[in-house]
C-alpha cells in the first residue's frame, strides 16, 4: 500500500503530511517486533504442539522397545485418547496380548507335555520294579504285553497332547460316541499294577454311560482322575473309588472318590489351576507311602478341567470332610454338544 504514497510532500509546505519515508521510519520498528513476537509464538507454539502431538509416539516407541527387549508385560495404555494416537495405541496393546496368551498357551502346552509324558515312564518303571523283585516269578509274556499296553498308551497320551494343542488353537477335534464305562475300566485295568504297588485299593462300579467326545481327551481326564486319587493318598490302606453312570437327564457322569490329606477350603477353588496340589504350589517330587506314582508337577487336574470346558461338561470338586477329594464330571448327553 505504501506504493502509492508519494515520497515527498508536493502540497503541504508545512510539512503536515507524512510523506512514504515518515511512514516507513514509523512502521518498520513495529513491524520488526511483531513479527520477532510471532516467530517467538510460532516456535514456542509449534515445539509445544508437537511435543504433545507426539507423545503418544514416544509412548509407543518406549514400549516397543522393551517388547524387542523380550518384555511382552508392559502396555501404552493412553489414558482418554480418542484420536488416531489412541486408536494406534489400543491396537498395539490389543496386539501385544495376543501375542503373549500365544506364548502362554505355548509354555502350557510344553508343561503339560512334560508332565504327562512322565506317566508311561512310572507305569513301566513299576511293572519293572516288580520284576526285579522276582525274577524267578515274571510271566515274560505278560509283561511284555503289559509294556506293549503302556507305550501304546504313552502314544494315544501323545495324541491327546495334540488334540488338546489344536483345541488351544481353535481347532475342533472329531467326535465319536464313546462308551465311558468301557473307557474307564481300561484305563483302570493300566493303573491297577501302578495302584497295587504304591498301596491303593481301587474299587469300581461301571454303570452305562455314552456320550459324543474326543477320545483321546476322555482318555486322558479319566487317567488324570484316577492317577490324581493314587497319588494324593493315604499310601497303603488308601483307596480310590471310580464309578460311572448316567443321571436323571440322561447325561454321562464320571465319580473319582480317593482318601487322603484334608483339602482345606481356600486351596479347593485353585486345584484346576496350573501347578497346584493337594498340599499346595509345586514343591518337591515325591509321595509317601506311592513310591511309583510320581508327585507330578500339579498340571493333571489343570488338564482335566480344560478337557471337561471344551466338552461343555461340569466339573465339580468337593473336599471330604475327613480327608480326600471327590470328583465329579458330568457331560452332556450325547448329540447335544460341539467342542468348542
Amino acid at each position: 500500500m505504501l506504493h502509492f504514497v508519494p515520497d515527498r510532500n508536493l502540497s503541504d509546505p508545512l510539512g503536515a503530511i507524512p510523506n512514504r519515508g515518515d511512514l516507513l521510519t514509523a512502521l518498520v520498528p513495529k513491524l520488526v517486533m511483531v513479527l520477532a513476537l510471532l516467530a517467538a509464538i510460532g516456535l514456542i507454539g509449534g515445539w509445544f504442539l508437537a511435543g504433545r502431538m507426539l507423545r503418544p509416539l514416544h509412548a509407543i516407541h518406549s514400549v516397543a522397545q522393551k517388547v524387542a527387549a523380550g518384555s511382552l508385560e508392559d502396555r501404552v495404555r493412553l489414558p482418554g485418547r480418542r484420536d488416531e494416537f489412541g486408536e494406534l495405541a489400543r491396537t498395539f496393546d490389543a496386539m501385544l496380548d495376543r501375542i503373549q496368551s500365544s506364548l502362554n498357551e505355548q509354555r502350557r502346552f510344553a508343561a503339560n507335555a512334560s508332565h504327562e509324558l512322565r506317566t508311561p515312564y512310572a507305569v513301566e518303571r513299576a511293572m519293572l520294579d516288580v520284576a526285579l523283585a522276582d525274577p524267578a516269578g515274571v510271566d515274560v509274556p505278560k509283561l511284555l504285553r503289559r509294556l506293549d499296553q503302556t507305550n501304546h498308551r504313552g502314544t494315544e497320551m501323545v495324541e491327546a497332547l495334540l488334540a488338546l494343542a489344536a483345541l488351544d488353537q481353535g481347532r475342533t477335534p472329531p467326535l465319536v460316541p464313546i462308551d465311558l464305562a468301557e473307557l474307564t475300566a481300561n484305563v483302570v485295568l493300566e493303573l491297577t499294577e501302578l495302584a497295587d504297588h504304591a498301596g491303593i485299593t481301587l474299587i469300581t462300579s461301571f454303570g452305562e454311560g455314552d456320550l459324543d467326545g474326543a477320545a483321546p481327551l476322555i482318555r486322558q481326564l479319566v487317567t488324570n482322575l484316577v492317577l490324581n486319587g493314587v497319588r494324593h493318598n493315604t499310601g497303603p490302606s488308601g483307596r480310590v473309588e471310580v464309578t460311572t453312570g448316567t443321571t436323571t437327564d440322561g447325561r454321562s457322569e464320571l465319580q473319582v472318590v480317593n482318601t487322603g490329606p484334608v483339602v482345606p477350603p481356600q486351596l479347593l477353588t485353585t486345584l484346576t489351576e496350573p501347578f497346584v496340589r493337594g498340599a499346595g504350589r509345586q514343591a518337591a517330587s515325591g509321595s509317601p507311602g506311592a513310591d511309583s506314582a510320581p508327585l507330578g508337577s500339579g498340571l493333571g487336574l489343570a488338564i482335566v478341567a480344560r478337557v471337561a470346558h471344551v466338552h461343555g461338561a461340569d466339573l465339580t470338586l468337593s473336599a471330604l470332610p475327613e480327608g480326600g477329594l471327590h470328583v465329579r464330571v458330568t457331560f452332556t448327553a450325547p448329540g447335544g454338544m460341539t467342542a468348542r
